[in-house]
């Protein structure tokens, strides 16, 4: 809106409404400016929003809830940002994602304030609340995301997949979540159930290399009784379990070829039998899979369906291992030093010392190992601060370390190829031998026992669980047990 008032009697000169001066005010330093109302829907929208977003997002945003624009986490009932409002208090540099149909999602920094009366009239007379975005800019923002799923992020590379987590909020596709054993793939899966529309539904996992194959088709389509011998009643299958929600399929490289086909056409009629039935029934869940294994390796092995990694890589996800996450290893360790005291009932610290080791540190075992050797040193540290003598042995001195190996070093997804490679004339796929066991080191200080003690108590006497953590194989762990006469 713009008028026309005498100025010295002799000349005019526009005068401009207060909105157009607050937005390209905010405009001139690379930021967007908001109005909402009482209910925190949108009222006006600076046009600098196309630029930061896309065409015609400034006018599809009015009348539309502001968690539409930067997403319903932030401005939930209860959150911070709706109890600081409610009381008239402000919120500044909060990060979120804000959507846009054409790029996906992009890191934003957001501001929100309440208005004061004769602002508010002069703005809008239904505006209460001002919310101010810019671009996040990572170099001078170092804060980690730590969203509610549990997904920490600060590398380009991690950013990015949150990113498309939330640009998948709308989508039912399905999702191939791949990268190296520990990297989290489990909790990008439930970070993508969190986000879908699907929500409030089951997220049923179903792990395909701990499952025995004789078991595992009965464990995903379910049974009738008499299907087989054993079978004395009827058996609810994961795949129905999961109706409505999310059916996540870790480690999908291990299944063996014949469930393999079963699993295509699941995914391609969206129907299956319970074992020993014939009428068939309907799949309502989306299909999230996971793997550690490269497929397209597999593919040329002949050990993957082709056709069924087409149908199960829609999306695909690949997580970068955390030797290539710069930045990330402190702000992951406090994280997790908090959730592994609090299990222990202790509240500790990082010293300088154990945060240099952790991030010299290279990590094959990524995230997990690394919660591992927190949990190491929370067992045997006696103070309130943790330090490097408290780390593991293969921590602190990588030469010590025992070499975590791939289950089948063919299909390594950290030595293989990323593209598709042709397919192989069909063949019998060789014999691969299983991996070597290295040679058992011999045990000449209390640290080993400390240190195998702490991980068969973090995971309650698991051997299994305890071996993995480990980095070797339950044959190895056992040895050394009788070794050190813990058996």
């Amino acid at each position: 809106m713009m008028s026309r008032e005498p100025n010295d009697g002799s000349s005019e000169t526009p005068r401009v409404d207060a909105w157009t001066v607050l937005a390209s005010s905010f405009a001139a330093l690379g930021r967007v400016v908001l109005l909402l109302d009482p209910e925190l829907h949108v009222v006006r929208a600076s046009p600098h929003l196309d630029t930061l977003v896309c065409r015609g997002t400034h006018e599809r945003v009015i009348g539309k809830p502001i968690g539409a624009l930067l997403g319903a986490r932030l401005f939930q009932v209860g959150d911070e940002v709706h109890r600081a409002l409610s009381v008239g208090s402000r919120i500044e540099g909060r990060r979120a994602f804000i959507k846009c149909v054409e790029s996906g999602a992009q890191l934003v920094s957001v501001s929100v304030a309440p208005l004061g009366l004769d602002a508010a009239l002069a703005l809008h007379p239904r505006a209460r609340f001002m919310v101010v975005v810019r671009a996040a800019d990572d170099v001078f923002d170092p804060t980690p995301i730590a969203p509610t799923h549990g997904l920490m992020a600060r590398a380009p590379s991690m950013l990015r997949i949150v990113a498309l987590i939330e640009a998948l909020s709308d989508s039912d596709a399905n999702v191939l979540i791949t990268g190296e054993t520990g990297t989290g793939k489990g909790l990008v899966a439930a970070a993508l159930h969190a986000q879908s529309p699907r929500r409030d539904g089951p997220f049923v996992t179903v792990d395909a290399g701990a499952i025995p194959s004789e078991l595992l088709e009965s464990e995903l389509f379910g049974h009738v009784k008499g299907a087989f011998t054993g079978a004395h009643r009827d058996r609810v299958g994961q795949i129905e379990l999961a109706r409505g929600g999310t059916l996540f399929l870790d480690e999908i490289g291990d299944m063996p070829l014949p469930l393999q086909s079963k699993l295509l056409r699941l995914v391609e009629e969206r129907e299956f039998r319970r074992l020993g039935e014939s009428t068939p029934r309907s799949m309502d869940a989306r299909i999230i899979a996971a793997t550690h294994v490269d497929l397209p390796a597999a593919i040329a092995l002949h050990r993957f369906r082709e056709d069924l990694y087409y149908r199960l890589c829609v999306v695909p996800i690949e997580l970068p291992p955390l030797r290539e996450r710069p930045g990330e290893v402190a702000p992951l360790a406090h994280h997790l030093l908090a959730r592994v005291g609090a299990a222990a009932g202790r509240a500790l610290l990082l010293g300088d010392d154990a945060i240099a080791v952790l991030e010299a540190y290279a990590w094959p075992g990524n995230v997990r190992q690394l919660e591992n050797a927190l949990e190491h040193a929370v067992a045997v540290c006696r103070g309130q601060t943790l330090h490097a003598e408290d780390l593991p042995n293969e921590v602190r001195d990588p030469r010590r370390a025992t070499p975590s190996r791939p289950v089948d070093p063919e299909l390594s997804i950290a030595t293989q190829p990323r593209h598709l490679p042709a397919p192989a004339p069909l063949r019998t796929a060789p014999a691969i031998a299983g991996p070597q066991e290295a040679p058992l080191p011999h045990v000449s200080d209390a640290d080993e026992v400390s240190r195998i003690k702490a991980a068969l108590e973090g995971h309650r006497w698991n051997r299994g669980a305890a071996a993995q953590a480990l980095g070797m194989s339950r044959t190895t762990l056992w040895r050394k047990l009788r070794m050190l006469g813990l058996d």
